[in-house]
């Protein structure tokens, strides 16, 4: 019902006047809750705008910097954190505060309240608002694109609710994700004095109906205060997608995972209630017709995490379900239909002697979406007692007594304590090092110069780190692309030498080598210049998703084989 409902809204959105449509269509739900009372230092007066940025369909990558709209005249920030959108920061970008400086744009057209201070913002204005043709044409001209190009269906909008307050006497300017991130590095200063802003209103009032970008739809409580895990993975952001667009619809119950590679699956348990440790939560996947049951699972009241299995995928291509179950509260999915594919090498052709290209032209050194750090969060509880006197007062009788007897405290000693719950946050990231240089049997090569015609090495170090080395997986897939072919068409699976969380990988051993040796021979027409081989580094797992990483290195093309032959008569001494 909810989400016809949803669908009606977006549907009758068309039959109104005001605005003229761009085919654009929200992806963007929210919560909210009364707000708490501040003080002089730490108060929000209701400021509020929303963070732009146009994300590529094909790849999920920012294409734009990303750009401030509010109402507000909001020259008195004094700090911030940059123009960053929460798919840099889940890519691996550090936050980093900016003290004034602060840019930002007041629309023509006055945006509709995104964060309300007494409950729910009207999120049928608010997708009104993003999926009209005159706001859509504003955020191309900003961003230095034309309103065509923006809506091809190559592109879509990134939105994040930006939250302007006073916190310790000083204005800040940050997004749901930046205010989570800010109270992790605080150890929850920020969520002390402006929870129910920081934790509650900022990130709930924007949040995905459908999954998209690689953050799942939203099915949690839309009336407390989140948790800073949950806010980075789940919340403080909405999509406007245009008509040729067609992402985002398989919801989050589909998962694409390699033959033969162990990869950790996670979903995410709340509860609305606490589940105390002497009567824990029990969630069990059922994969392939195996079961895994973690146990022993604490949520506080109205709270969430995550709880996931590491398996190994098996070494044919197939279909799987899995299915979760769980004693205790509720699961954000439990049903997930795991596409488990091949990875298959389109192998460079044999170069020849006499090849040729005399149309190549170079072509820039491709950049696949990465992430090089995940953070994810587990709650543990400890009790602590409070023991206090239980008074229970009976008659005592007496017959020798005159009174006929006493009233006697048989009370007792109870432990009234309460758990105690904490947030313990985890964290996984990954490095990588490429090198690649010439073969050890080209004659003339001198360091990274060498000869077009000749064959090139690679050696790839990886090394994961992790706070639970068993809760994550090494880096176990790498494919390197070649310049010669526009890094496209063909492409090497690299070998995996060594295993484990300091992986390393290299060329297999190449079939057209006279000597067997492990590399990829470089084209004898290619000109003189950078040679730069471009390797997409992957499935490094952690429990809250995949890391990856590009990579890319060159050796010097000075030129070709043929100069170091030569062809004349043989001298007779």
């Amino acid at each position: 019902m909810k989400r016809l409902i949803a669908i009606l809204l977006c549907v009758s959105l068309l039959l109104i006047p005001v605005a003229t449509y761009a085919d654009g269509s929200g992806n963007i739900d929210n919560g909210g809750g009364g707000m708490g009372s501040g003080t002089t230092d730490n108060i929000w007066h209701g400021d509020d705008g929303v963070r732009v940025t146009v994300v590529r369909t094909s790849d999920n990558k920012p294409v734009s910097t990303p750009v401030d709209l509010t109402n507000y005249n909001e020259q008195n920030v004094k700090y911030h954190f940059g123009k960053r959108s929460k798919l840099n920061y889940r890519n691996g970008t550090s936050l980093h505060g900016y003290i004034g400086s602060y840019t930002y744009i007041i629309p023509q057209e006055t945006m509709p309240k995104i964060i309300s201070d007494s409950g729910n913002a009207n999120i049928a204005a608010i997708k009104k608002y993003f999926c009209s043709k005159w706001v859509v044409k504003k955020i191309a001209t900003t961003i230095g694109t034309t309103y065509e190009k923006l809506t091809d269906g190559k592109y879509k909008l990134l939105l994040e609710p930006v939250a302007y307050f006073y916190f310790n006497g000083t204005k800040y300017a940050m997004t749901a994700t930046e205010a989570a991130k800010y109270d992790t590095a605080l150890s929850g200063g920020l969520r002390r004095k402006m929870v129910s802003l920081t934790h509650q209103q900022l990130p709930l009032s924007m949040f995905l109906e459908k999954a998209d970008l690689g953050y799942p739809a939203y099915k949690g409580s839309k009336t407390k205060a989140q948790s800073d895990t949950m806010i980075i993975n789940q919340l403080g952001l909405g999509i406007v997608k245009f008509s040729n667009d067609s992402s985002g619809d398989g919801g989050t119950d589909t998962a694409t995972y390699r033959c033969n590679t162990d990869v950790v699956t996670s979903v995410i348990l709340n509860s609305d209630s606490d589940i105390y440790p002497d009567k824990p939560a029990k969630v069990t996947f059922h994969i392939l017709g195996n079961s895994y049951t973690l146990t022993d699972i604490v949520i506080p009241a109205g709270e969430s995490q995550l709880v996931w299995v590491k398996w190994h995928t098996p070494s044919t291509p197939q279909k799987a379900a899995i299915t979760v179950s769980t004693s205790k509260g509720y699961l954000t999915d439990d049903e997930i239909t795991a596409n488990i594919v091949n990875l298959e090498e389109k192998t460079p052709p044999d170069p020849t002697a006499t090849d040729k290209n005399d149309s190549f032209k170079t072509t820039d050194v491709p950049s696949k979406i990465q992430c090089l750090a995940n953070s994810w969060s587990v709650w543990s509880a400890k009790w602590i007692p409070n023991w206090q006197w239980h008074e229970n007062w009976k008659w005592h009788k007496h017959k020798s007594w005159k009174s006929g007897g006493e009233w006697v405290d048989d009370g007792k000693w109870e432990d009234d304590g309460e758990w105690e719950y904490t947030d313990n946050t985890y964290r996984a990231s990954l490095s990588a090092d490429m090198s690649l240089m010439p073969d050890d049997k080209d004659p003339t090569a001198k360091g990274k110069k060498m000869k077009s015609g000749y064959g090139v090495k690679i050696n790839l170090t990886t090394n994961v780190k992790s706070s639970v080395k068993s809760w994550t997986t090494g880096a176990q897939t790498a494919v390197t692309y070649f310049p010669e072919f526009s890094y496209n068409t063909y492409w090497r699976i690299l070998d995996r030498i060594t295993d484990g969380l300091s992986a390393s990988f290299e060329f297999k051993t190449n079939k057209y080598s006279t000597y067997g040796r492990r590399v990829h021979f470089t084209p004898v027409w290619y000109p003189d210049g950078t040679y730069t081989a471009y390797t997409y580094l992957e499935d490094a797992w952690t429990p809250a998703g995949m890391l990856s990483a590009n990579l890319s290195d060159y050796v010097t093309i000075k030129g070709n084989v043929y100069d170091d032959w030569h062809v004349g008569p043989q001298l007779v001494k």
